[in-house]
């Protein structure tokens, strides 16, 4: 197994499952009702719809980067707003965005170069070293399960304990 297909397994592990560490992203969406994916047990956080748009918008990015793309996102891009009319079909639609952009990043990497991933994908590095392609599709994958770990978190904290 070369490096690409070693990350590509990550990303997998990380959208779908047999990850190590625990639940995937979409084991962890299973079953979410929109309600549960709106509401703020924490008042701190964020809810699991915001981080899902979150994840998005980042996938996306990284997909953009992939193919040239130097693109970085304003903190509204990043977090984006819930919509607007924020019922049930929004909410599925919102994931199924997730799940796709995922597939179409592992699909984007049977077009790279293993030569590549040293390749920078930002036109000036936020930080010294940290925006090769190699480093982006890692960091993606440490990003996804931070964000699992605090759906989990959001989730263990809208269920009312065993009596």
């Amino acid at each position: 197994m070369n490096e690409l297909e070693r990350i590509r397994d990550q990303i997998v592990r990380s959208l779908e499952g047999e990850a190590w560490h625990g639940a995937s992203l979409l084991e962890l969406l299973d079953g979410v009702e929109v309600e549960a994916a709106a509401a703020r047990p924490m008042p701190q956080a964020h809810t699991i719809w915001e981080i899902v748009l979150h994840l998005s918008a980042t996938a996306e990015a990284v997909l953009a980067r992939l193919g040239g793309e130097a693109r970085t996102l304003s903190l509204e891009q990043e977090w984006p707003a819930l919509p607007a009319e924020g019922g049930a079909a929004a909410w599925a639609a919102d994931r199924q965005r997730l799940e796709q952009v995922h597939r179409a990043l592992i699909e984007a990497l049977g077009e790279l170069d293993e030569a590549g991933l040293d390749t920078s994908s930002l036109d000036e590095p936020i930080v010294p070293g940290f925006s090769s392609i190699y480093v982006t599709l890692h960091g993606l994958v440490q990003h996804s399960l931070y964000h699992a770990g605090q759906i989990a978190l959001l989730k263990k904290a809208q269920d009312p304990p065993p009596p």
